[in-house]
């Protein structure tokens, strides 16, 4: 069994911490337990109480993931295609069996993560006393509006979130913005896409006026002949 690592992480802080437990009793209260499951801050110590965590992954001693879904605690030969976690398509359409773990916790893990979702009385130092500022800022315009509180006539690209680099400061580009070029755009796709339907139209009625014409040219035909018959 030995020993095993818990990864904590605090996402209202942005603070992160390495615990490692190789008391066997204390182990024992995570076995059985799944990913997404809450686990009480006090089976990883007296420090730890009052907070409650909750399971996101782990990978055993051999380093192969836990894969949410997989009802089991050892490890397992599943088929991947494209869209599977821990897969990533190299050609279109391929497949591709890989090892993984199961999502119950056992005993072989190495190292299982867990982030805060209730906060305890106490501070934990590294974890929850220090706030460590978000070096990237979001990029989605409405997560951009949220953040600070714009409505739609403010301009959203004074205030997106700068980083520093070695020439000076970079801002990522804002997605879903709609702008004066995207509605022009989107009013000349819609016209050529009427025209094309006005078009396909046009073509139709002529080609049934010929198709009935070509129709009566074949009726008088076939009079034609009964009449010299």
């Amino acid at each position: 069994m030995g020993h095993m690592k818990f990864l904590l992480a605090d996402p209202s802080t942005g603070g992160q911490k390495t615990l490692e437990i190789t008391d066997e009793r204390m182990l024992m209260a995570f076995f059985g337990m799944r990913i997404a499951q809450d686990v009480d801050g006090a089976c990883l110590g007296p420090e730890y109480e009052g907070y409650t965590f909750r399971i996101t992954g782990g990978n055993d001693k051999q380093g192969f993931p836990m894969l949410q879904g997989v009802l089991s605690n050892l490890r397992s030969r599943l088929l991947f295609k494209k869209g599977m976690k821990t897969f990533r398509e190299r050609r279109a359409g391929s497949r591709k069996r890989k090892s993984v773990r199961g999502c119950i916790l056992e005993g072989d893990l190495s190292a299982v993560s867990l982030f805060v979702i209730k906060k305890g009385e106490q501070e934990i130092p590294g974890l929850t006393d220090d706030a460590k500022p978000r070096r990237l800022g979001p990029k989605r315009c409405s997560k951009v509006r949220k953040l600070f509180g714009l409505n739609k006539k403010d301009d959203v690209t004074r205030y997106v979130v700068r980083r520093e680099v070695k020439k000076g400061t970079k801002a990522p580009k804002i997605q879903r913005l709609i702008t004066k070029k995207t509605l022009q755009r989107k009013r000349r796709y819609k016209a050529i896409q009427k025209q094309h339907y006005t078009a396909a139209k046009v073509a139709k009625e002529e080609y049934m006026k010929l198709k009935a014409a070509a129709a009566e040219g074949r009726t008088q035909d076939v009079k034609r002949r009964k009449r010299k018959a």
